[in-house]
């Protein structure tokens, strides 16, 4: 099977308009809509319009990340060689990972100027960001970009870019694996986590888990291939992503214990008290 899909959805005079920036588009759509969602239900202690801000925050974030951590962990040999690249982000080089981390201090900065629990924040943020990550591997996918390694499976595919072997479609395996099954698991457990900061930490570990399993079937970026002979940088970084979510995970739950024993009322045994009146 051949993917041959026009990465311009359409042109209109000198305007491009392509399925990849229209999936970043429908992503941060589908966001504000979950997050309004979010708000609506209480979940989210703040106003509606206060998700269009926080929306602004993520965008800012997002892209920064992942261009900067593409440029310097992904393919820095070539941008300190051309440094005036490092700001085409039309010619692509975005790293998931990078926007993940851009992501999250974009949502402490939006908690801190509303004076709002980090953890509260972050839980709302990754139920809201998580399917974008389907929608982006949907463009991967369709842009005939980031394929899979060479397989002999029956839906194996042949890209453009990727030689006359077929390919795993792992964009495919990608956005079920990294966005859909992380928003379906964080969207059903919503109302039955009660721990601030619980769904947060989950969030990397099921993306983490996730992409470390995808990164057997994609192929290696050309430039880094493997380390250790079989690890990717994506897993590298995916293994890196799952201990922050332990770490956020073991942090939450004691900052609970300790919230919970504090609003316990001190009681004072009056036994073998004597009125001194």
């Amino acid at each position: 099977m051949e993917v041959n899909i026009d990465p311009v959805f359409f042109t209109l005079g000198p305007l491009q308009v392509r399925w990849y920036g229209l999936m970043y588009v429908i992503g941060f759509v589908w966001a504000t809509f979950i997050g309004k969602k979010l708000v609506e239900e209480g979940f989210f202690p703040v106003k509606k319009r206060d998700v269009d801000t926080l929306i602004t925050y993520s965008m800012i974030g997002i892209f920064l990340g992942a261009r900067i951590a593409y440029v310097f962990i992904y393919n820095w040999p070539y941008y300190s060689a051309n440094p005036t690249e490092i700001f085409s982000i039309w010619k692509g080089g975005l790293s998931y990972h990078g926007a993940f981390m851009g992501l999250f201090f974009a949502l402490l900065l939006f908690a801190k100027r509303f004076k709002l629990s980090v953890l509260t924040v972050w839980d709302a943020g990754v139920i809201m960001g998580a399917l974008s990550v389907f929608f982006g591997r949907i463009g991967n996918f369709i842009n005939g970009e980031l394929w899979g390694r060479v397989s002999d499976v029956p839906w194996a595919m042949i890209f453009p870019t990727g030689g006359t072997s077929p390919r795993h479609p792992s964009q495919l395996y990608e956005a079920v694996l990294e966005g859909l099954l992380p928003f379906l698991i964080l969207w059903f457990m919503r109302k039955r986590v009660t721990i601030s900061g619980i769904l947060a930490s989950w969030y990397p570990i099921l993306y983490g888990s996730g992409r470390f399993f995808a990164e057997f079937f994609r192929e290696p970026d050309a430039q880094m291939g493997y380390y250790l002979g079989f690890l990717t940088m994506g897993q590298i970084l995916s293994l890196l992503m799952i201990l922050l979510g332990i770490g956020v995970r073991i942090y939450a739950t004691r900052r609970d214990l300790v919230l919970q024993t504090s609003s316990t009322p001190l009681r004072v045994s009056m036994s073998g008290v004597k009125s001194s009146g």
